[in-house]
């Protein structure tokens, strides 16, 4: 398994990307200089359309490789029906232009040229994509380089195919099935596996490394530009030798920025790559319309400028449009679940850990509260591709849930149980001698993680029992892939608890060293929680279980994912002397003003945190006073006049956070949190 590394950069380039097609299209350096023109439209260029390409393969053959390759399917279908919904859009205008008679020619505009000239970028990466998932791992490297060489034997360099009659008489024929080799074929495969293998390279932070070997390559790149345009040997200059570098060392200098993520330029850039020509030709209606030709068509750079501007804004509104509009908050209480602190909660997890490590992300106990399904789907689209549940019919929940990838049971699980986790493709923990006994009496194969006890005494085997261990692993009916245990004080900085926790990743090692030295491949190794991550980051192991700080807790670095709120139900006036509440526990010593919180203990909220705990009203402290009811609870809301029937309370969340409140309840985030009860909805967010 392997790290996803940030994408920020990523994301910031889309829209220079797409604006370079727009340069392409509308030649913003001819008036001044053809030379530089040339170099802009025909060579710079050149790196947009690949951008793309690879940047699909970066996220797309990561996530087939761990979940097969029907984990791309919903893509496909996305795009093509993206480019069956612009064939329609530019239907208009493919028909004033123009189009291939007969059968053959509309199989050449669907499959390869595209229904519209910039729109041969969807069947391009439709094609390629398939091919490529098609291709066995190991092919695909030597398969869509030698494709690439033939495309550009076809393309920049197609002056050398034609000094060869056989070659001459190859390309003919080819050129009879499609216009160039810019598709799907010989373009699109290459990129997309070289953005397969940047998925899989650790992200550096040598900026000014990657930036000198990006220019240098850049150069490579305009000097064969030059070169082929000087010798006149391109039929079409799109592809060159040197562009794969480029695209390589572009996406290790955009890695090594560390900017955050803006999922925002993501559609933005797709929408002013496909609506750019409509208002080309929009633009040249309104300048013949209303006798400005000269200026806004004549001048190239502000033509050039004149359609950027409009496609960012069509872009925008575009955009603006097919966002779905945010549900309104809940009327009771919620809890807002921030995926953007999710997200930068998984890059500080990253940045801890080695680089062949990856994660797990356990979900266990429904997310910690924050919804198992949901933090699942999006921990996925980060590119983790493990998870942890406690039970068998958590890990089943997931599946049916469309959660692919590996899911690891942690707790013991017994016979009735093993049919459904069979069917469900769930590895089990291995408990115990006895545990595996009824594993291998279930008669079909299982898989398996063999839990070991360094010193916790929960679940597992003896570290000293290597024999019982390393007979689980030679058990015909048994898929032991895994060994793990579980760190009991990692947490804690005394001494004697420190020199506990190395003993036991000690015995857990030495355990592994013994299998290893039987000839037993252990697998996959594990041992760090969210507070080994934190204070054993460097082990040596194949995978780390980030719970409590996957959502942002515990660990400084972190942002908090959940935030907890309710509504103000109603507000009361009391009198010194008044009481209120089971019991008649508090007393108005003077003039009060009470807030009844639709909140309780029913819903998860510690009944202890009466008399003890706070809300936030108006972005101020309100003692919780009273008891905590199952339904309600009451606040002392007499210095925060903002307070009114109907206003927001937080119980959990910023000024607030999960730690403190557990503190005032006398207990631990893990219990407060997973405690969230059914009434509680969730409601998901990208919140910054």
């Amino acid at each position: 398994m392997s790290r996803s590394p940030r994408s920020g950069g990523l994301d910031w380039f889309r829209l220079p990307a797409a604006l370079l097609v727009v340069a392409n299209h509308t030649s913003p350096l001819l008036a001044f200089s053809p030379e530089a023109d040339h170099v802009l439209t025909q060579i710079l260029a050149r790196v947009a359309v690949p951008f793309f390409l690879t940047v699909s393969g970066y996220f797309l053959l990561p996530k087939a490789e761990r979940e097969g390759r029907r984990a791309v399917c919903p893509f496909l279908r996305r795009t093509l029906l993206l480019y069956l919904c612009a064939t329609l859009f530019y239907l208009p205008l493919q028909l004033y232009k123009g189009h291939r008679p007969g059968l053959l020619g509309a199989l050449r505009d669907l499959v390869f040229d595209g229904t519209f000239y910039h729109l041969w970028y969807f069947p391009a990466l439709l094609v390629g994509l398939s091919l490529v998932c098609l291709l066995p791992r190991r092919a695909r490297w030597p398969v869509s380089a030698l494709l690439y060489l033939m495309g550009l034997l076809g393309d920049s360099y197609y002056a050398l195919a034609a000094a060869f009659p056989p070659l001459r008489i190859c390309y003919d024929v080819l050129f009879h099935i499609f216009d160039q080799t810019r598709n799907g074929l010989f373009l699109a495969p290459l990129f997309l596996v070289l953005g397969g293998a940047l998925a899989h390279r650790p992200s550096t932070r040598n900026r000014s490394a990657r930036l000198a070997a990006l220019i240098g390559a850049l150069l490579l790149l305009l000097a064969e530009g030059r070169m082929v345009f000087s010798l006149a040997l391109a039929r079409y200059s799109t592809m060159y030798l040197s562009l794969p570098l480029v695209l390589w060392l572009l996406f290790r200098f955009l890695q090594s920025l560390d900017l955050p993520p803006r999922p925002g330029l993501r559609p933005l850039s797709t929408a002013v790559y496909l609506l750019h020509p409509w208002l080309i030709v929009a633009l040249r209606g309104f300048a013949h319309l209303t006798g400005l030709t000269t200026l806004l068509m004549d001048n190239d750079f502000l033509h050039f400028l004149a359609v950027a501007c409009l496609s960012l804004a069509a872009g925008a509104l575009f955009c603006r449009f097919l966002r779905p509009r945010p549900s309104p908050a809940p009327a009771c209480c919620w809890a807002e679940i921030d995926l953007s602190a999710l997200r930068h909660n998984l890059g500080a997890l990253r940045a801890r850990i080695p680089p062949e490590c990856a994660l797990m992300a356990v979900v266990k106990a429904d997310g910690y509260g924050h919804g198992a399904v949901q933090i699942a789907r999006f921990c996925a689209g980060e590119g983790v591709g493990a998870f942890a549940v406690a039970t068998v019919n958590e890990g089943a929940t997931l599946r049916r849930a469309g959660i692919k990838g590996d899911i690891l049971v942690l707790g013991r699980t017994f016979p009735p149980e093993f049919s459904e986790a069979h069917r469900r493709n769930l590895i089990l923990t291995v408990a115990d001698p006895v545990h595996a006994e009824e594993l291998a009496a279930f008669g079909k194969s299982l898989r398996l993680h063999v839990a070991v006890d360094t010193g916790m005494h929960r679940l597992g085997f003896p570290s000293s029992e290597v024999d019982a261990v390393a007979a689980v692993y030679r058990a015909p009916r048994l898929r032991a892939e895994g060994l793990f245990t579980h760190l009991c004080a990692a947490d804690s900085d005394t001494p004697s608890d420190r020199a506990f926790t190395h003993s036991q990743i000690d015995a857990f090692f030495a355990l592994a060293a013994n299998l290893k030295a039987r000839g037993i491949d252990p697998g996959v190794l594990h041992i760090q929680a969210s507070a080994g991550i934190y204070s054993c980051p460097a082990l040596p192991c194949s995978l780390v279980r980030p719970g409590l700080a996957l959502y942002g807790v515990g660990s400084s670095g972190l942002r908090p994912v959940l935030t907890l709120k309710c509504r103000v139900a109603a507000i009361h006036v009391l009198a010194p002397g008044d009481t209120a509440g089971y019991g008649r526990t508090f007393t108005a010593s003077r003039p009060t003003r009470l807030a009844v919180l639709s909140i309780g203990y029913a819903d998860g909220f510690p009944r202890a945190l009466g008399g003890r705990g706070h809300a936030l009203i108006a972005g101020k402290s309100a003692p919780i006073v009273g008891r905590v009811c199952m339904d309600q609870t009451l606040c002392d809301v007499t210095a925060i006049p903002a307070a009114v029937p109907g206003c927001e309370a937080v119980l959990i969340g910023s000024g607030l956070d999960a730690a403190a409140v557990a503190g005032a309840a006398e207990t631990i985030p893990n219990e407060l949190l997973s405690r969230l009860g059914v009434r509680v909805q969730r409601v998901y967010r990208m919140l910054s």
